[in-house]
Order: structure tokens, then sequence, then C-alpha cells
């Protein structure tokens, strides 16, 4: 997907129009790759991330989790019954707020997510043997302050939206 202008460009603008598309493109290839690989397991992507957040984090009442995957409080309702229903997750009543939910994960719901990442890990390992080590150790670096900046972006955006 080429990005067409006659306006002269800045090196930086090139840049970003560059990494912009090959973000798009990776960004798709992985979804369907998560997918194809997540799917062989009995459960969506969505699922196979709350999981991964709750391994990750720890128990979380639904709306933690929710803003965590940036999913709306009924979509992410959704996803915990269904990995409630296969044995993945637990839900508790909050030690400090009787009203509330924790939700925590099952040890079969650990293993599956360690599984799962085991295989996407080893995925990654294979595509990484044909890179230098110099951008093998750089790539994880970017990618990481590209996502915080995401984040950040994110966090400003819900507060401009919510604070309005």
């Amino acid at each position: 997907m080429a990005i067409a202008n006659t306006v002269k460009k800045s090196p930086t603008q090139k840049d970003a129009e560059r990494l912009y598309e090959a973000l798009s493109d990776l960004v798709r290839v992985y979804q369907f790759r998560d997918r194809d690989t997540i799917c062989c397991h009995d459960i969506s992507v969505t699922q196979c991330y709350a999981l991964e957040a709750l391994v990750t984090s720890g128990p979380r009442t639904l709306n933690e989790l929710a803003a965590q995957l940036y999913l709306d409080k009924s979509t992410a309702s959704r996803v915990v019954s269904t990995l409630e229903r296969k044995g993945y997750i637990t839900r508790q009543t909050h030690p400090e707020d009787r009203r509330a939910i924790l939700i925590d994960v099952t040890a079969s719901g650990r293993k599956l997510c360690s599984t799962i990442q085991a295989e996407l890990i080893d995925e990654t390992r294979k595509l990484l043997d044909d890179f230098e080590p110099a951008v093998r150790e750089a790539a994880p670096r970017l990618l990481d302050r590209l996502a915080r900046a995401g984040e950040r972006r994110l966090q400003r955006a819900s507060c401009n939206t919510s604070c309005s």
C-alpha cells in the first residue's frame, strides 16, 4: 500500500510513511498468524489476550480487565463468560469490596496460555534466525517504544473523550 502524494517530503515524513506501511502490514499478518495458532486451542485471540493479561497482571475486576484490553465492559464480560465456561478462569468475590468480583486464571488457563505463548515464541525465534544480532536486539526496543507511545496516545484520547 503506497501512499501517493506529489508534495516534497522531508526524510522524516518518508520514514514515517514507510514505518506506517510496514506496521500496518505487520499487524495484519500477525493477527492472522495469532488467530491461526490460538484458535487451534479452541479460544479466540481476544480470549487469549485476556488470559495473558490475567497471567501477567494477576486477578482483576471486569472493569480493570476491560480497560487493559481496550474493550468495552459488555465485550469483556462475554470474553470472561466464555473463558469461565471452558474452565480457564474463575470469578471470586473481591476480598476488599464484597460488591466486586475478581477474575483470576485457573491452572488449566495458565497451562493453555503458556502453551500458546511457547508456540508463538518459537515461530518468532525461527523468523529471527535470518536477522543479524544487532537487528534482533534493536527490534524489540523499537516495537516496545512504539507500543508505549501508542498506549499514551490512547490514554490521552480516552481522557479527552471522558473528561470533556
